[in-house]
Parts: structure tokens; sequence; C-alpha cells
């Protein structure tokens, strides 16, 4: 059962988009914990923009991985 090739593409750009914009969030929420809030307001955000960038670059290995062995396989 063999994906088309626009529907692999479309599964990738849309995790590439979403991961664009989990980098985004997590990248203004780590300057806003770093250089507004205070406290432990500083503290939840710096770590929830921790999280948004690791799952960022999560959902981007997985869009190059599937694309990568997607093409080779057979």
């Amino acid at each position: 059962m063999a994906d088309s090739a626009p529907d692999r593409a479309s599964a990738r750009r849309r995790r590439l988009l979403w991961a664009g914009f989990l980098a985004v969030a997590g990248l203004a929420l780590l300057l806003l914990g770093l250089t507004v809030a205070n406290g432990a307001l500083a503290w939840v955000e710096v770590v929830l923009a921790f999280i948004l960038l690791v799952a960022s670059y999560a959902l981007q290995r997985v869009a190059r991985r599937e694309t990568l062995y997607r093409h080779g396989g057979g």
C-alpha cells in the first residue's frame, strides 16, 4: 500500500509548517521568559519554550526521516 508522492509531500510540508510555528512560539516564550517575566513565571515560560523547541526539532526529524526512507526504500 504505497502512498502517492503528492500525499507524502503535503504531509511533509504540514509537519514542517507546524515545526516552524512551534519554533517561533518557543523562541518568543524564551525571549519573554529571559527578558520581561520575573520569578516563577519566567521559569515556567523558559521550560515551556524548551519543550516547544524540542517538539519542533522532533517534527522536523520525523518529516526528513520519512522523506529519506520513503524515497530510497522499496
